[in-house]
């Protein structure tokens, strides 16, 4: 038993203890400095029975990841001091998609398999998972530098844009470029929006809430980008949306896509099965299938590159032809 709690069980409750840590606003308290126990209930709007607080703080305190002396609390480990750092939001957020998405998925499959339940988009939130996809923000930016034109106009259409971060490192590429950035979840796109005006960038970019499947533009796009969401759609609709996707591009238009495919890390294989039992979208593709199904969507000179070396995370490029194939042409 106390090999068991050494290995396995201790991890569990510091990785919790951390979450609630940082979604309270404890860490970001006590990175300013020591607090005592008045100070940090009144930060955090606590107006009940303090003990309660001290006994779980007291807690963290023996978990190792804080401190306590002289009546005041200070982090106490290297984890919770780098978690702390606005510059390490993204494994905060990481971390907290782990523990409040990815444990509870292990731990009801069996029940939901029993039951029929499934796992809803109400149960997700959409403001973590755009935080903690910042993870791999270097090497979506290094496939981006890769499709956007550096001269000229270009009109970019993003399609899940998140928190709108490689919308504006796109437009930070060639000042020229002007964008939709359309994300499903509407407190998503509100962020979003609240970010292109804090950048800037309100009058190049337009943010809107809607689902892809039902998108209409008046004018085409040159390039699209979709990043870490094809998983969103079930898996017998992703050509027909591909195809949608490719109707909204000019002729000689490119559709760039990045997305964890199957065979990844253990993180990412446990991705996929929330979304096996999600009763939205489909389990994580499998990079052969998805680059057929976007020939078969009517792209041309379809590319698939690994992002991360020794892991399947990929990017997908493929061109809107510049005529139409013959079938198309006929039912035109």
């Amino acid at each position: 038993m106390l090999s068991l709690a050494r290995r396995f069980v201790t991890p569990l409750y510091r990785a919790s203890f951390l979450v609630a840590a940082l979604e309270s606003g404890v860490l970001r308290q006590l990175a300013d400095g020591a607090r005592d126990l008045d100070d940090l209930a009144d930060g955090l709007g606590i107006a009940g029975d303090r003990q309660l607080l001290r006994a779980w703080l007291d807690l963290g305190v023996r978990f190792g990841e804080l401190r306590f002396a002289d009546d005041r609390y200070r982090l106490g480990s290297r984890r919770a001091k780098a978690l702390a750092e606005p510059r390490n939001d993204s494994v905060a957020a990481a971390l907290e998609e782990v523990v409040r998405f990815h444990v509870p998925a292990l731990l009801t499959a069996p029940a939901m398999v029993r039951s029929g339940a499934r796992l809803t988009m109400a149960e997700q939130d959409g403001s973590i998972i755009a935080r903690s996809s910042r993870i791999v923000q270097p090497f979506l930016e290094e496939a981006v530098d890769r499709v956007v034109p550096r001269l000229g106009p270009v009109r970019l259409l993003e399609i899940g844009c998140g928190s709108g971060v490689y919308v504006r490192y796109a437009a930070s590429l060639n000042p020229e470029l002007t964008a939709v950035a359309v994300d499903y979840q509407a407190e998503v796109a509100a962020e979003a929006a609240a970010d292109m005006a804090r950048w800037g960038l309100r009058d190049r970019v337009q943010v809107i809430q809607a689902d892809a499947r039902d998108l209409a533009f008046a004018d085409l796009f040159d390039l699209a980008t979709m990043h870490n969401d094809i998983y969103y759609f079930e898996r017998h609709e992703r050509t027909a949306l591909l195809a949608h996707v490719r109707s909204m591009l000019k002729p000689g238009g490119r559709l760039l896509l990045t997305t964890a495919c199957k065979g990844g890390n253990l993180g990412t294989e446990v991705l996929g099965l929330w979304f096996e039992f999600a009763d939205f979208g489909g389990p994580l593709p499998d990079s052969a299938e998805l680059a057929q199904q976007l020939m078969d969507a009517g792209f041309t000179d379809v590319e698939v590159r690994r992002l991360i070396p020794g892991e399947q995370f990929c990017s997908f490029v493929g061109r809107n032809p510049t005529s139409l194939p013959d079938a198309e042409e006929r039912t035109s």
